[in-house]
């Protein structure tokens, strides 16, 4: 090197190189030691104690020989269980059923979602107006709306027989092939969302390359759009299918009536029962949270094989609309195939029965008959206002502790704080744990607190931010990916403190993320069944216990009401939720 010439500023020294000035400045201005690690192991700290309890009391109670508490832990639940032949119907029942509405689900919500975005195809505001009210509405609803239409004694039945003159009914519904009809139904509108954000991403240019090579439409959806998004296809199908394993509404109040074992109704039955089978309900769930965590292990890895099938690239994407031609009218045929038989159908039936003093088929007669007094009990009666409160109120602190809690930990992995890979973890770590389960773990815990948690809202609150967890993650962490780093170092750089650069950068721009996920998380907490099921008291029940007690009970008239009133002011949240998400979507990439 010449004398004159200028050294590089990261020329090593004594062997060792130095530190770019950029890393430099970093390490400065984010600090050292325990400012860095303090606030990761906090965080992580209450992570772990939201999420490891359940998991550790689960498998202590499922080793506790409840007939003999006093001779230690013992395997004589799972050998009880194992040794019980009802155990492989139920797991049978429960794949089957499971598949099966998976199946149903992505066919139908996959395709509407590639005639919704890809396509040229009319009426596609009806696609979206059946996703927001259906995020709105509680799953009860549907499956007594589903239970009325297809029962023994309701229209679809009745008309079969006027027609053939037999007395057999066209559908069972307390079958597995109703209970697959109805619960792949319920999964469609999320179907749709979740692919439809696959499908709008994908580059136009090849599908038109293979019409120009005079490939029917037909062959070029089967040959490019499907296998383009076959990774985002298959993992969905796997998480459809989780969900569905773990479902709770259908099984329990259609299944159980019509004897059909599945594993959620079994875990359900061995805890409502006189005495509860603790040790048992237990095993079951343990095995249960094996069985996800395997399917959980599969979802992971077709998500990693994902960038092989990227076709977005930075140069040259549009994402144009496919032109159908002379088939547009076969695309606008299968929106409102899916408007009609995923909303309008199933709510008419929940009109006509809020509306009418007592459960009767579809008639001109009962038009006559038609009367508000439901809408009156469920609009004045104090139990009903007392549930309403219970769930805005639960849903709302649950909804947002996740988000706080979410947010930072989302932060501080996407910005990689030492150990904050744990963190991610943690809050990921409630995914396997299917909602029922969490309810059995959680009745544990209540049992074991000396300060009265059992049977409270608390309770549920609790176990609401365990549940979504994941959810929050779900939302936060894309979101902070989008914030370029450069923003926080040069307020970093300016003099600003962590918390201030969180507070002032951060925030503001992950907003919409974090905003859309709140929604999210409270209209499912806000839905849920089979955790407030176990978990409510007396005085701290939701309205979807509320719902399910008065179903039970025979009111149905009222819970269409009170479902009607309620889907009102929750599909106004869906369509905020949803608003947020497509507005945050577009704007991807441009911070």
């Amino acid at each position: 090197m010449n004398a004159g010439q200028a050294l590089p500023t990261n020329m090593p020294k004594n062997g060792v190189p130095a530190a770019s000035p950029s890393r430099r400045g970093a390490t400065s201005w984010r600090g050292r030691g325990w400012v860095l690690k303090a606030p990761v192991a906090l965080l992580g700290l209450l992570l772990a104690i939201l999420v490891v309890p359940p998991l550790i009391m689960l498998v202590q109670t499922s080793l506790t020989d409840y007939a003999n508490p006093d001779a230690g832990l013992s395997f004589i639940n799972y050998r009880q269980l194992i040794a019980d032949p009802l155990l492989y119907i139920s797991i049978a029942n429960s794949v089957i059923f499971a598949a099966c509405a998976t199946v149903l689900s992505l066919v139908l919500g996959a395709t509407v979602a590639w005639v919704v975005e890809r396509t040229n195809a009319p009426f596609k505001p009806l696609a979206y107006v059946t996703t927001v009210v259906s995020l709105g509405t509680p799953a009860i609803l549907y499956v007594s709306a589903w239970t009325f239409l297809l029962g023994k004694a309701g229209p679809v039945n009745a008309l079969w027989r006027s027609i053939t003159g037999g007395f057999q009914p066209l559908v069972n519904i307390y079958s597995i092939p109703g209970m697959v009809l109805v619960e792949g139904l319920l999964w469609v509108p999320l179907v749709f969302l979740l692919c439809g954000a696959t499908f709008k991403r994908q580059n136009a240019d090849l599908e038109e390359a293979a019409r120009m090579a005079g490939a029917s439409v037909f062959d070029t959806v089967r040959r490019v759009s499907m296998p383009l998004a076959k990774p985002a296809l298959l993992g969905l199908a796997i998480f459809i299918f989780i969900r569905n394993l773990e479902a709770f509404d259908v099984p329990v109040l259609l299944g159980t009536p019509g004897g059909v074992k599945l594993l959620t109704s079994d875990v359900y039955l061995a805890m409502t029962q006189v005495p509860p089978d603790l040790g048992h309900s237990s095993a079951f769930a343990v095995l249960m949270v094996l069985f996800v965590s395997i399917l959980l292990v599969f979802y992971g890895r077709v998500s990693r094989s994902a960038d092989r099938y990227a076709s977005v690239t930075g140069k040259g994407f549009r994402p144009r609309p496919f032109n159908l031609g002379r088939y547009r009218w076969l695309g606008g045929l299968v929106i409102w195939f899916n408007f009609l038989l995923v909303l309008i159908i199933p709510m008419t039936a929940i009109l006509w029965n809020s509306l009418t003093p007592f459960i009767r088929p579809f008639s001109m007669a009962g038009l006559k008959t038609m009367t508000l007094k439901h809408y009156l009990v469920a609009l004045t009666d104090s139990y009903y206002l007392h549930m309403a409160w219970n769930t805005v109120l639960i849903s709302g602190i649950a909804a947002t502790a996740v988000i706080a809690i979410t947010a930072l930990a989302a932060w501080f992995s996407v910005r990689r704080w030492p150990g904050a890979s744990l963190l991610d973890q943690l809050a990921s770590l409630p995914i396997v744990l299917p909602g029922i389960v969490l309810g059995v773990a959680m009745i544990q815990i209540a049992l074991r607190t000396p300060f009265g948690l059992y049977g409270s809202l608390s309770l549920i609150g609790i176990a609401f931010v365990v549940r979504y967890m994941p959810y929050g993650m779900r939302y936060a962490q894309p979101g902070v990916m989008q914030i370029h780093r450069e923003l926080e170092e040069a307020a970093g750089i300016s003099g600003a403190t962590q918390p201030a650069i969180f507070r002032r950068v951060v925030l503001p721009l992950l907003s919409p993320a974090l905003i859309a996920g709140w929604l999210f998380i409270f209209l499912l907490a806000a839905k849920e069944l089979s955790i407030a099921v176990l978990l409510a008291g007396a005085n701290s029940k939701t309205i979807a216990v509320a719902m399910f007690d008065q179903w039970t009970n025979g009111q149905a008239g009222e819970v269409a009401a009170l479902g009607i009133i309620w889907t009102v002011i929750m599909s106004c949240l869906a369509a905020l939720m949803t608003r947020l998400t497509r507005k945050d979507n577009n704007s991807e990439g441009a911070l």
